[in-house]
C-alpha cells in the first residue's frame, strides 16, 4: 500500500520543491496542491525522473567518498 506521509516533516518543503523541478524537466506542468489532470504516464515520468535524480546523488556521494 502506497502512503503520501513525509517521514522526515522538515523536509516536505524541499521534496515540493524536488518534484515540481522534475515535472518541469521532464515537461509537465504541474500546480501547487492537488493536480487531478495528471495522466498516470505523466505521474509516472515524474516519479521516475525523482527516483534517476536521486540515485544520481548517491552515485555521486559514494564516488566523492
Amino acid at each position: 500500500m502506497a502512503s503520501n506521509k513525509t517521514l522526515v516533516p522538515e523536509a516536505k518543503a524541499a521534496l515540493e520543491k524536488f518534484k515540481m523541478e522534475a515535472a518541469s524537466e521532464v515537461g509537465v506542468n504541474l500546480t501547487q496542491g492537488y493536480n487531478c489532470d495528471l495522466t498516470s504516464r505523466q505521474a509516472g515520468s515524474i516519479g521516475g525522473q525523482m527516483v534517476k535524480k536521486m540515485i544520481e546523488s548517491y552515485e555521486n556521494q559514494i564516488a566523492n567518498k
